[in-house]
């Protein structure tokens, strides 16, 4: 299992500062290159081609050999997997980045050595013992501060017994309801800031923007790895539905969709499961606001559509179960997972 631990740089900013801007160099030149190849018709670079024009220059750029193999290959990669010819220049306005090898950094007490430079860091958490993968590197915020992310690969745990298992079921008035009754306020981080954010926007303060920003990032983060490693810890088998946030970003919802955070916090429900030997399943939530929980029937009398949404709570006309729109939802969702469940789904 691979998991990656990250930790502010306290010392060797500028030092990192300098070898982003290099890095960058790099990225270009292998951006010219292909265009190169484009321009002759020769065969597209692969990250093998890019190294070998790059060999021998680590020393005169003041990189490590394996940041600019790193570079290479990482910008073949993004290439290949966006389908473009070339990509984009990176420049100023580029996130500084710094990749490695992961067998080049050295644990040193608290501290971390690479390139011969040792780099202290505020050791928020123990790093469990384990090899250092590639992968690792060294990434720059918007507000300047630099991070060292190590990808580590860890025993995996073995699976629990699904046991206790909830359905979950997302949505904006409550950030998310559970199959047991319980429903989860939305912080709604963004909205309470948006005032503030408004006010430094309108007197060009950026430094203050991005601070706002900041903040409002580290509260939803706050916020969800708080939730998921709550529910991973009381829950041994969680089930939620595939809800399409990108598409109802594009709606009038946006704001809320994105304050949010769902697809988030199905991330880390999905590693973080695996790390505490949960299960976790994502089933197609289609249907499950209006489908009965009690009889399984669609009866005239459910919601429908988008112009529903108001209809918070409804009667089953065929049973005459009353439902919590949520809830029933939350329900119908966990019943699916538990139907994937039953038919063998694989240990994660």
């Amino acid at each position: 299992m691979k998991l990656v631990y990250r930790y502010r740089v306290k010392s060797q900013t500028g030092l990192l500062n300098q070898q982003s801007r290099t890095v960058n160099f790099v990225w270009n030149y292998c951006n010219e290159r292909q265009k190169d190849a484009l321009r002759f018709n020769r065969r597209w670079h692969t990250g093998f081609d890019l190294i070998k024009l790059t060999t021998g220059c680590s020393k005169e750029l003041g990189l490590h050999s394996g940041t600019v193999n790193d570079v290479c290959q990482q910008y073949a990669k993004s290439r290949a997997q966006s389908h473009r010819p070339y990509l984009r220049y990176r420049g100023r306005k580029s996130l500084g980045w710094v990749p490695l090898k992961g067998r080049e950094l050295k644990r040193e007490g608290n501290a971390f050595r690479f390139a011969g430079n040792t780099f202290r860091v505020f050791y928020s958490r123990p790093l469990p013992e384990g090899k250092i993968l590639d992968g690792t590197n060294f990434s720059r915020d918007r507000r300047g501060n630099w991070f060292l992310n190590i990808t580590l690969e860890v025993v995996e745990p073995p699976a629990r017994v699904p046991v206790c298992a909830i359905g979950i079921d997302f949505g904006l008035k409550d950030f998310a309801t559970l199959s047991n009754g319980d429903k989860i306020a939305s912080p709604q981080i963004y909205r309470e800031a948006e005032a503030t954010l408004a006010m430094a926007q309108r007197a060009c303060k950026r430094r203050r923007v991005k601070a706002i920003h900041a903040k409002i990032a580290n509260r939803r983060h706050d916020f969800l790895h708080k939730l998921s490693i709550r529910l991973v810890r009381d829950f041994d088998y969680i089930v939620v539905g595939n809800i399409h946030a990108a598409a109802l970003a594009k709606t009038s919802m946006a704001k809320s969709v994105l304050d949010a955070g769902w697809s988030s916090l199905r991330n880390q429900l999905a590693y973080k499961a695996v790390k505490h030997g949960a299960w976790f399943e994502e089933v197609d939530e289609r249907f499950t606001t209006q489908i009965c929980s009690n009889c399984g029937a669609m009866p005239d009398s459910r919601p429908k559509g988008i112009a529903d949404l108001g209809v918070r709570a409804w009667r089953c006309s065929d049973c005459g179960a009353e439902h919590d729109r949520d809830l029933n939802a939350a329900l119908n969702i966990l019943r699916r997972g538990r139907a994937t469940l039953a038919a063998g789904i694989p240990v994660p």
